[in-house]
């Protein structure tokens, strides 16, 4: 495997997402509204309006139901208001999971770009009738979504901490943000769900014909985030650590079957033919 081959594939596809406006506008503004606009507003909000929501309140009265017997639910269970249960409920345990939608999403609009993009400005010939291998390609491809989703996710996470942590010190007297949910969330569960993002992406965008095809078939991976945030916002599930960390392992055995099955049904006359 030439690894020199491999960079260059990626190093070109990071330029030329640098180098588009319109590519960077999209990355940034769903990070920004959940990491900075999202989490400012709602805790500001929880923190200086009287809690009359019916809704809110069976929210966190379902978490703290799934939390029975553990010591999360205990401290919990301990805070002295309303609203002081609220904002921990769902900066910790429901915040997690809408956050998965910025590296999945933010990976899939770089990586349908990848084929699809090649396809479009008929430049994927080069590529197939230069000296590389399709492995070499691909991985190359998810080089160069990977490094700018991960990067963007973790700026995202640490504006959220900074936002989080400053506008609840006061009302706490201590950080209640990250928990150990956060922090397997970032550097385990989103990692390997990035990863499988574009994996999926990239082997849709190079058997699709066109970027709307390729979108609406590499969306469905939206759907398990949103079944998540569903299941602990109605106390069905409620993720805890050991529960967080098997879902990464699993996700990584998906990622070793996906790359095998990528090139292995993704050959050079494969993709050329779906060039032409």
């Amino acid at each position: 495997m030439n690894k020199k081959l491999i960079w260059l594939v990626a190093a070109k596809d990071i330029r030329g997402i640098t180098s588009s406006a319109q590519v960077w506008l999209g990355l940034i503004l769903l990070p920004l509204i959940f990491s900075v606009i999202f989490p400012l507003a709602f805790i500001l909000l929880v923190k200086n309006v009287p809690i009359s929501s019916p809704d809110l309140i069976d929210l966190v009265d379902n978490v703290v139901e799934g939390l029975k017997g553990t010591k999360s639910g205990e401290v919990i269970g301990s805070l002295p208001s309303m609203k002081h249960q609220i904002i921990f409920v769902v900066v910790n345990y429901l915040l997690g999971s809408i956050f998965l939608l910025i590296p999945t999403l933010n990976a899939m609009l770089i990586a349908l770009h990848s084929f699809v993009g090649e396809k479009e400005k008929r430049t994927l010939e080069t590529l197939l009738f230069s000296p590389i291998t399709v492995r070499e390609l691909f991985i190359g491809k998810v080089l160069a979504a990977l490094i700018p989703s991960i990067i963007i996710t973790w700026v995202s996470f640490f504006l959220f901490g900074v936002i989080t942590i400053s506008l609840t010190y006061n009302m706490f007297g201590y950080f209640i943000f990250p928990n150990a949910n956060w922090i397997i969330l970032m550097l385990w569960v989103v990692p390997m769900i990035t990863i499988l993002t574009i994996l999926v992406n990239v082997f849709v965008s190079a058997r699709a014909k066109g970027f709307q095809e390729a979108q609406q078939l590499g969306g469905i991976l939206i759907l398990p985030i949103m079944v998540l945030f569903i299941g602990q916002a109605t106390g069905f599930l409620v993720i805890k650590p050991y529960l967080l960390a098997l879902i990464g392992v699993i996700i990584l055995v998906l990622n070793f079957l996906l790359l095998k099955l990528m090139t292995k049904y993704n050959d050079r006359n494969t993709l050329f033919e779906k060039q032409i």
